[in-house]
């Protein structure tokens, strides 16, 4: 049997492994016309997605630059790291069809209990999308408003749950 000198133990892949070790689009962007701020109190990961977006030739929104800052493990970095990649010099439209499966894939695949940090990247995008549109005053379509809901709901459960453990 071979041994494995991997203090990770394995589990991740060699992609997740040099994504986390060279993170792409590490850093925060001054006036970002978007932030979205996600967190999971349970394992303490901590992500902010911060988004530049100008008009296309077509007049469509789209996302010029985006970059991230995160407190977390391995998986959480670097499926920060690769939705930025995912999303940068997409339309505004397309970027919100990209799904946690999307992050995973892109991967090449995560350990089962770290998919929690594939949705908080996919978070994260949603909310810096959804302030972008709330501070232009544009038009919220009813699935974007219905996730951000959910986002908001989940946050407030884990503040108070929060509150009650202080």
């Amino acid at each position: 049997m071979k041994k494995n000198n991997n203090i990770y133990g394995g589990l991740y892949t060699k992609k997740v492994l040099e994504i986390f070790k060279n993170p792409h689009n590490y850093g925060k962007i001054k006036n970002a016309d978007g932030i979205g701020k996600v967190g999971n109190i349970i394992c303490g990961d901590v992500m902010w997605l911060y988004i530049k977006v100008v008009k296309n030739k077509k007049g469509e929104d789209f996302i010029k630059d985006i970059k991230f800052e995160t407190f977390g493990c391995v998986a959480a970095i670097s499926t920060s790291s690769i939705i930025t990649d995912l999303v940068k010099g997409k339309t505004i439209k397309e970027a919100l069809k990209i799904t946690k499966d999307n992050v995973i894939e892109s991967l090449g695949g995560l350990p089962k209990i770290k998919y929690h940090c594939s949705v908080l990247a996919v978070d994260a995008l949603i909310e810096a999308i959804y302030d972008y549109f709330s501070k232009n005053k544009k038009e919220i379509s009813v699935d974007l408003k219905k996730k951000h809901e959910k986002i908001q709901k989940e946050k407030d459960i884990i503040e108070k749950r929060y509150k009650a453990w202080k």
